[in-house]
C-alpha cells in the first residue's frame, strides 16, 4: 500500500484496516497495533526507551506536515497525512524494535531524543523525496546509527561543561 500510494499519491486501503493488519505486507510492517503492544512491553521493562519511540514520531509527523503545508501540488504524495506515514510501511516496528536497539542507539537522555527525531525526519524525507525508494526507516536507522556516538560525544561535553562551571 505505501508503493501504491507513493506512485498514485492515494491510499487504496482503509485507515483502520492499516492499524490493525490487515493489508498485505511484510511481516512486521502490517500491524501498528501489534506494535503498539510492543512497544507499552519495551517500555514497561526498561529494554526499549519511550524518548526514541516519541521523538521518531515527532520527527515523522513534523517533517511530513511541513510537506503538507510547503509541498504544494508538485508531487501528490506530499499531500498525504501523517496518520498514513505512521501506519503504512514499517514506520511502527522500526521505530519500536529497531531504532531502540541499546547497543546502536544513543545513551545520554537528550541524545535519544536527537537520535530519534532525525530517524523519524529522514524516514519522511527518504519517502517523500526519493521516487524510487518508497520506505526509508530502515535506511533512517542506519545512519543515526552511525551518528548515535557523536550525538552522544556532544551532550557528554556539554554536561562536563556545566558541572564545570558550577563546581568550579
Amino acid at each position: 500500500p505505501l508503493t501504491v500510494a507513493k506512485l498514485e499519491g492515494i491510499v487504496n486501503v482503509n485507515w483502520w484496516d492499516a492499524f490493525l493488519g490487515f493489508i498485505p505486507g511484510s511481516m512486521g510492517e502490517t500491524s501498528t497495533l501489534a506494535c503498539l503492544i510492543g512497544a507499552f512491553v519495551l517500555v514497561w521493562t526498561g529494554i526499549g526507551s519511550f524518548r526514541i519511540m516519541a521523538s521518531c514520531v515527532a520527527g515523522l509527523v513534523s517533517i511530513v506536515l511541513l510537506f503538507n503545508i510547503f509541498g504544494g501540488d508538485a508531487n501528490a504524495f506530499y499531500q498525504i497525512g501523517p496518520h498514513w506515514h505512521l501506519v503504512l510501511g514499517g514506520f511502527a516496528f522500526g521505530a519500536v524494535f529497531m531504532a531502540t536497539d541499546p547497543v546502536s542507539s544513543s545513551m545520554t537522555a537528550w541524545g535519544k531524543v536527537i537520535y530519534g527525531f532525525m530517524i523519524g525526519a529522514i524516514t519522511a524525507m527518504v519517502r517523500l523525496i526519493n521516487p524510487a525508494y518508497p520506505e526509508g526507516m530502515m535506511l533512517a536507522i542506519l545512519f543515526c546509527n552511525i551518528c548515535a556516538p557523536a550525538i552522544d560525544y556532544f551532550f557528554i561535553k556539554r554536561n562536563i561543561k556545566r558541572r564545570e562551571v558550577r563546581c568550579g
